[in-house]
């Protein structure tokens, strides 16, 4: 049984204001010395004390982790086989241009963009290399999301207020920047992980807006001023297919197969092959067949004007909602659900990655929730109870 005592330890003490202190005891070579990583307990008087409390312990583990291992690369001189003098800057940049020449969707990349803006505004050096990217320093960035960050914070033009980032905006850039270290992480620039431990953010759940079946009936039943929009949102909610595959669709990816009208497409967002049949009706709203590089619906302008076309559809028909072009999607899903299609099928008809994607939409229309409420007893009297009580 080994004997040996760990090299670097984190320790606590008390301070004269009542918080806990959080420092390394490091010891090497039969010297003792300490770090004190300025970093405090608060008394635990709420459950977001508790909380700030338990990420304050993750961010002081991960600071010991990283001198574990600079400790041991300059013990056993590892240190030279990691390229920790690598330019952040120029490597997130990178990484935003590879994903401007793939297949990543522009606004994948334009959030990647968006990251790097509010990272520059966060760390003015643009000379910092990833051994200056430590624990602290992505805590730092985590920070400035929670709590500075604004919503088009580089826009030149002034505003009566600025606009905090949504909880999901935080997330995503966060998320940004996890994927950047983890790549640096993979290729070796950097001996350890500063991300690890440090806890990001939980998304926030939207709203499904969705339409109907009556409603989509009477949506059909009204004029649009654009007819390819009404043929293209309507197609939406036939198929659920994305407005983006629906625009790039061709007549080239249209086929005939067992009766069926079949689609063989690559979704753009996800980049996974796809193959869906569709009703007659769907296929009826694609039109005259054209040639095989022909796009199947033309004239479908930029989103904002889409989904102004379609806000002042739905009004025109005496829908209250707030439709876009994207809430076909959710349309279908809910659709299909309705009239008992299973979960695992609507997925698969959505190309969905993961079952859980999918889920979101069985929570908006639960049967068993329906089913139950149904079975509540009635505790009111009726009309004819109380007429015979006079």
């Amino acid at each position: 049984m080994s004997t040996s005592k760990e090299p670097i330890r984190l320790r606590r003490r008390k301070t004269l204001k009542g918080l806990t202190s959080l420092y390394l005891d490091i010891y090497l070579n039969g010297k003792r010395s300490y770090e004190y990583l300025k970093l405090y307990l608060i008394p635990e008087k709420s459950r977001e004390d508790k909380q700030k409390n338990k990420e304050t312990l993750k961010l002081a583990e991960a600071i010991r982790a990283k001198r574990v291992v600079e400790l041991q690369n300059g013990e056993f001189g590892f240190k030279s086989q990691f390229k920790e003098d690598t330019l952040f800057f120029d490597y997130y940049e990178a990484m935003c241009e590879k994903r401007f020449k793939g297949k990543d969707n522009k606004s994948n990349w334009g959030n990647w963009r968006s990251c790097l803006k509010h990272l520059e505004k966060y760390e003015p050096n643009r000379k910092i290399t990833f051994r200056e990217v430590t624990p602290e320093w992505v805590q730092g960035f985590r920070d400035y999301l929670e709590n500075e960050a604004c919503a088009w914070s580089m826009d030149y033009r002034q505003r009566i207020k600025d606009h905090r980032l949504s909880r999901n905006s935080r997330l995503s850039y966060f998320n940004k920047l996890k994927a950047c270290i983890n790549q640096a992480y993979e290729d070796r620039i950097l001996p350890y992980n500063p991300i690890r431990g440090i806890e990001g953010f939980k998304p926030e759940e939207g709203t499904r807006m969705y339409l109907t079946l009556e409603e989509v009936k009477r949506l059909a039943e009204t004029p649009c001023e654009y007819e390819s929009v009404k043929r293209a949102f309507l197609f939406s909610c036939l198929t659920g297919l994305r407005r983006s595959d629906i625009i790039n669709m061709t007549w080239g990816e249209v086929q005939e197969q067992s009766g069926f009208i079949r689609i063989i497409f690559r979704q753009k967002k996800t980049g996974g092959q796809e193959y869906l049949d569709i009703t007659p009706q769907a296929a009826d709203l694609m039109g005259k067949r054209g040639k095989p590089s022909e796009p199947v619906f033309d004239d479908i302008h930029s989103p904002s004007c889409t989904n102004e076309t379609i806000k002042r559809w739905v009004l025109r028909a005496g829908i209250e909602k707030e439709i876009t072009f994207h809430c076909g999607r959710h349309t279908f899903a809910v659709l299909m659900l309705d009239i008992g299609t299973d979960i695992y099928t609507v997925s698969k008809l959505l190309g969905h990655r993961e079952l859980n994607t999918t889920q979101i939409y069985a929570k908006v229309l639960d049967k068993n929730k329906q089913a139950a409420v149904a079975k509540i007893p009635s505790i009111l009297p009726t009309s004819s109870e109380e007429g015979s009580e006079e």
